[in-house]
């Protein structure tokens, strides 16, 4: 296959993208350093949980429009949709998307159009345009460079991709131009142009401001704890409400993008930042804080009964129906209340997840029989059909009982 399309990296994002592209024909190659991930997808199946992406993929694959590698090869367009994790105090980590971004300069010819789709700080499409271009002068001028970010809700994804506006930054205003007139072709949404530097900042700031608002929410819980009020009916009160918007607290904030991006622009603007910054310490505060609600019903159990209860953990994922742990604060409360255990047993419980590398996995309905405290950490839909006799104590840190 001669690709006009490569992906490098095929998560959570590229790889969706990378079947959006194949299912109109386009030939793609996608790309990742995982040999596992590369030979499952050239099976027709995938590695990750999303609705519709299997059948998409299974179609591309089947029709000679999608193949995966563990190197890159030629293209026309080359979309870079690696992880940007941390280092250090929250520092963001370029490394992956220089890695990436360094695999494909040989690759580079005139006419060609390289995009970074990976969350980013400020100023990273610029430097890997100085990257390239230190490497291979002659390209400078002659190829386009911009920025893209994915704007998904996990569960949604291949819709959204669709429907979803798109905001596209270039190095220039033809290198924008060229990323819209290639993003129109599988996009339905409107495609917004402006500056690279501009569209790392809007990806930021979208999370960010989310961030913010959930803070807000998961604040007022900790209040509503301590003044003995329903926080559930409260929000729903003030939300009565023409103008107010509150909304629901968790038992902290996590994935790819919220709990993350805003690091992005605290570690470049500290100063600046009180209230991201803020919100940020609020939103995980709050999972140490279901942590030490978790652990002192555990000691008034052992008080009036005299034995050790046994405890269901609901759920791992960062939010409800999906299979994803990334930056979960269900996963962190989950290890917290394991490393205070004294061997107490507990069920730990996942429906989106068969197997889990560290925890063993129990079905939800046995977790729930077998257990005298239940913790629902994830709205998962599964759980709210659940009938919990009065015997058992309830804390409920998602809004399942409400």
């Amino acid at each position: 296959m001669n690709p006009e399309v490569v992906t490098i990296g095929l998560g959570y994002i590229g790889l969706p993208t990378s079947a959006l592209i194949a299912s109109h024909g386009t030939n793609v190659l996608g790309v990742d350093i995982n040999q596992s991930v590369v030979d499952t997808i050239n099976q027709g199946k995938i590695h990750i949980v999303e609705p519709d992406l299997d059948a998409i993929v299974s179609k591309a694959v089947s029709n000679g429009f999608f193949k995966a590698s563990t190197k890159p090869s030629s293209a026309k367009v080359y979309l870079i949709v690696v992880p940007t994790p941390f280092k250090g105090n929250h520092e963001p980590d370029i490394s992956f998307v220089e890695a990436a971004t360094k695999g494909v300069i040989p690759l580079l010819k005139k006419g060609d159009l390289y995009i970074i789709e990976s969350t980013s700080p400020i100023g990273t499409t610029e430097k890997m345009q100085k990257l390239i271009f230190a490497s291979r002068p002659e390209l400078e001028g002659t190829i386009h460079i911009a920025y893209c970010p994915e704007r998904v809700l996990p569960g949604n994804v291949m819709h959204e991709l669709v429907e979803n506006d798109r905001v596209i930054g270039g190095v220039d205003e033809a290198s924008t131009q060229k990323a819209i007139s290639f993003y129109s072709k599988y996009v339905k949404g409107e495609l917004h142009g402006t500056n690279a530097r501009t569209a790392e900042m809007c990806k930021l700031v979208e999370n960010s401001s989310r961030d913010v608002q959930i803070a807000f929410a998961n604040e007022l819980s900790l209040i509503c704890n301590k003044a003995d009020i329903n926080v559930w009916e409260l929000i729903n009160l003030a939300n009565k409400h023409p103008r107010v918007n509150i909304l629901q607290p968790g038992c902290g904030v996590g994935g790819h993008c919220i709990a993350v991006d805003p690091y992005f622009i605290v570690s470049d603007y500290p100063l600046e930042s009180k209230i991201i910054g803020t919100a940020r310490e609020v939103n995980n505060y709050k999972s140490f804080w279901c942590a030490e609600k978790i652990q002192n019903e555990k000691l008034q159990f052992e008080l009036k009964y005299g034995r050790k209860p046994k405890i269901a953990l609901m759920g791992l994922a960062f939010k409800p129906n999906i299979d994803d742990l990334r930056e979960s604060p269900a996963k962190y409360i989950v290890q917290k209340v394991l490393q205070n255990s004294n061997n107490d047993q507990h069920y730990i419980v996942e429906p989106n997840i068969e197997n889990h590398s560290v925890y063993k996995i129990t079905e939800y309905k046995e977790a729930i029989k077998k257990s005298d405290i239940v913790v629902f950490l994830v709205a998962h839909d599964e759980f709210k059909t659940l009938e919990i006799t009065n015997q058992k104590v309830v804390l409920d840190f998602c809004g399942i009982t409400i």
